[in-house]
């Protein structure tokens, strides 16, 4: 028996890296996943190897962003997997630009996606959760919104958001027995990190953006148990915040980052 047996799930961005990591490890438990992406094809694999798992799966294609496709999702979601009680906003993106060159777009877009999209699917949700006694929230941020960054301002600025948000989503919603947590994710080699990696050095061509250099670096320097955090891991502390362990437990921010953050 898993820890959400009989439970659906909601992961926005659950195609590929953390996201697709929480999905996993949720579906591990029991539950059944309901995918919101953009990445269609990426998704569906990724709902394959749930249904691997013995557990159900559907992606649904979500522009987090719009509230529209939000809505026409998660009522297609329920219409195939009844109730949602669990919702992990996973969905995130980084600027395209280092501090130094940053544009009024790179804030637009991590504030839509990384912050105000936390807002508009959760509001989706929250009926439906309250009509049925309760449920799950999960936000996903960033050890990035524990405090200010030279390279990244635009988007530890959303994901600081992304921890007030939580918190206020906590103190609203706990009256109708719905918990509502932060998970804040370290350093983890994702398509995000690539990116990064590629920006930080000035150089986007495959080779230099796969060779880990400066994730490699910040790592050794940062991170006192010395090894990188993974999906699976964030996934594991989802699964925790999502089930009947964490009844007791909301308006928390935890990070997992094998304690380059303390606190």
């Amino acid at each position: 028996m898993g820890r959400l047996d009989d439970r659906t799930a909601l992961v926005t961005g659950g195609a590929r890296g953390i996201g697709r990591g929480i999905a996993l490890e949720l579906a591990r438990e029991g539950a059944d996943i309901v995918i919101g992406d953009l990445l269609i094809d990426v998704a569906e694999a990724t709902a394959a190897e749930i249904r691997e798992l013995g557990r159900r799966a559907i992606v649904v294609e979500m522009d987090v962003t719009s509230e529209e496709s939000i809505t026409s999702a998660v009522e297609r979601a329920r219409s195939e997997l009844g109730d949602i009680q669990i919702l992990v906003n996973n969905a995130g993106v980084a600027p395209d630009h280092l501090s130094a060159g940053e544009v009024e777009s790179d804030w637009d877009i991590c504030f839509e996606v990384n912050l105000k999209a936390i807002w508009k699917v959760s509001s989706a949700l929250i009926p439906h959760l309250t009509e049925q006694g309760g449920g799950k929230i999960v936000n996903i941020a960033s050890i990035a919104g524990r405090g200010g960054s030279g390279d990244i301002a635009a988007y530890s600025a959303s994901k600081s958001g992304a921890i007030s948000i939580t918190q206020s989503q906590a103190s609203q919603l706990g009256r109708f027995n719905i918990n509502v947590n932060a998970i804040c994710p370290g350093l983890l080699w994702t398509d995000m990190w690539r990116k990064l990696e590629g920006m930080l050095v000035g150089d986007d061509a495959d080779e230099v953006v796969d060779r880990r250099a400066r994730f490699e670096a910040a790592l050794a320097a940062a991170c006192p148990l010395g090894r990188e955090q993974t999906p699976e891991d964030i996934g594991k502390a989802a699964a925790f915040f999502a089930s009947d362990d964490a009844k007791n437990i909301t308006g928390q921010a935890l990070n997992v980052d094998g304690g380059i953050r303390m606190n």
